[in-house]
């Protein structure tokens, strides 16, 4: 039971934070203030961490409710020795090969591999010689573009000034502001299966291809030049880990415990209310969905750039339709497989104009017990099946036609090889765009803000909130984006800014704590008593 009364957390020998929302973000900032000497407090409105990265348990399944896997461990792995461990030995991180199958509804199949050689070979095979040898370009294309690219994703964005850079002047080179993801693949290949192999990607956006900025090629790319990875028990169980670690270094996490709103003074934030009571910190960091967060936590005379009324009018990702099915068989089907639509521009075409694909949707399907029986009761499966879907519309009454989609998604699966799926499920759960929102996510959005030029960099929700003093928002409403890397990048640019307002310079094991080419706001140093390490790091928790 928690009982904090009226509490003053600013008023203790550390600085203090206080972060609503466990979730990947707001627990990679935990782990990184925490470290730095800060007293971190969570509040959780659910019973256990995790947020969308959490395992759901069913009639004895083991289910990611969210992500499913893992790419581009750089970001994790450098917080992690941040504050003095081994990403891939606390979080059980497996690399997978072949990364997944796609199954092209225009014919074909290939097994996409991080060994670059083999798979230039693979689409040798699929789609002739022009298509190898322009694979062959695009990785090097993308190589440069990300390298150019990648200290604007790890640096705050505050004004259309940032532009003129050098930073930005070197991704300058590189960058097509006036093409999209689909016409810059263009140039490399002439096979649309080719391209869809270097493109779906951009749905970890909630975007479209034709519709994303040509950045974002280096969504595939990451993939092909670094892997995927699968957890031991489930993606979710990373968000748990954390969240020992976290304990582990005295962060106090108190789930079961909504945050009613935000303290103001003024146009700063000093804490938090929850049920009745006040609890007042430094600084406070929002790790919720944005809108959602702005639209409840925030009163909307404190907000002009981001106001209900403009919130309104923003764009939004895609949601989801999930099927999370436990079967009494074994499938020797890969890990990871993905059904491209025979009409794929069309079906992303309706997805954007609100309307629901019921002529061969594509399909993500995941057969994680393939690869950790920890899932499911020997001889069963867990079979986790994902639609990209509009977001929630009044033309779209999902309680009305939910158990006629799923019929029809049951079907789909048998062109990846689950012929007889409808014959063996014994535990089944639906989860549809109006639930996601029901679970507090704006129109059931679940990748957030759409990641469009006027929703990009400065145009995004900044890393420390434009609109009020003390406030800082971790999570894929914020810069760099949605997605897990990105997620785990807007923790560490969110908590480079809080310690530097803090006066804090941190000790983060050979890891920038600062950024390059940006200045250091002028703080009087505080003086405060360093937090120590978690158990078993090489650090000391130090912050000078």
């Amino acid at each position: 039971m928690l009982n904090l009364g009226h509490r003053n957390m600013a008023q203790t020998s550390k600085p203090s934070a206080i972060i609503v929302g466990t979730g990947p973000g707001g627990l990679a900032s935990a782990l990184l203030l925490a470290h730095s000497g800060v007293e971190v407090t969570m509040f959780e409105k659910e019973s256990k961490v995790g947020g969308r990265t959490k395992l759901v348990h069913q009639d004895g399944f083991t289910f990611d409710r969210g992500p499913t896997f893992f790419h581009y461990p750089e970001v994790i792995e450098e917080i992690f020795q941040a504050i003095g461990l081994d990403a891939h030995k606390e979080l059980g991180l497996m690399p997978l090969d072949p990364m997944y199958r796609l199954v092209f509804g225009a014919g074909g199949h290939i097994d996409a591999t991080s060994d670059l050689e083999e798979m230039t070979e693979r689409i040798r095979e699929l789609a002739g010689d022009k298509n190898a040898n322009g694979f062959k370009n695009y990785v090097t294309q993308n190589r440069k573009k990300l390298n150019l690219s990648k200290q604007c994703l790890q640096t705050p964005w505050s004004s259309p000034r940032d532009i003129l850079t050098k930073r930005a002047i070197r991704v300058a080179t590189v960058l097509k502001p006036w093409s999209s993801v689909a016409g810059d693949l263009g140039k490399h290949f002439d096979d649309e299966r080719v391209r869809l192999a270097m493109s779906f990607q951009t749905k970890y956006l909630g975007m479209s291809p034709f519709h994303a900025p040509s950045l974002f090629t280096i969504l595939a790319f990451l993939e092909y030049e670094h892997g995927i990875f699968h957890a031991k028990g489930g993606l979710g169980s990373i968000t748990a880990r954390m969240g020992e670690i976290a304990q582990d270094m005295g962060v106090k996490i108190h789930c079961d415990t909504p945050v009613k709103s935000l303290i103001y003074e003024g146009k700063t934030v000093t804490g938090v209310r929850i049920e009745g009571k006040e609890v007042m910190a430094d600084k406070v960091v929002v790790n919720a969905d944005f809108a959602h967060a702005m639209t409840t936590l925030v009163p909307n005379e404190k907000r002009k750039k981001w106001s209900n009324k403009k919130l309104e009018k923003k764009g939004y990702s895609c949601s989801t339709f999930m099927l999370y099915l436990g079967v009494d068989k074994q499938y020797d089907l890969p890990h990871h497989q993905i059904f491209a639509s025979s009409q794929y521009e069309k079906n992303l075409e309706e997805i954007t104009n609100h309307r629901l694909t019921w002529d061969d949707p594509s399909v993500y399907v995941q057969n994680a017990s393939i690869t950790d029986d920890s899932l499911a009761p020997e001889g069963h499966s867990t079979v986790y099946v994902l639609v990209p879907v509009p977001n929630t519309h009044d033309s779209i009454v999902w309680d009305d036609i939910k158990a006629d989609y799923r019929d029809l998604i049951i079907k789909q699966l048998a062109k990846l090889g689950y012929d007889d799926i409808e014959d063996h499920i014994v535990s089944e759960s639906i989860v549809t765009p109006d639930d996601w929102g029901a679970s507090d996510i704006y129109r059931g959005a679940v990748f957030n803000l759409t990641h469009d030029l006027k929703q990009m960099l400065w145009r995004r929700p900044h890393n420390r909130f434009e609109e009020a003093n003390n406030l800082y928002i971790v999570g894929g409403g914020t810069h760099p984006g949605s997605g897990l890397p990105t997620i785990f990048e807007s923790a560490r640019i969110s908590s480079k800014l809080l310690l530097a307002d803090l006066g804090i310079r941190a000790d983060w094991n050979g890891v920038d704590s600062w950024f390059q080419d940006v200045r250091r706001p002028k703080v009087k140093p505080r003086n405060h008593v360093p937090a120590k390490a978690s158990k078993g790091a090489s650090g000391d928790g130090h912050a000078a």
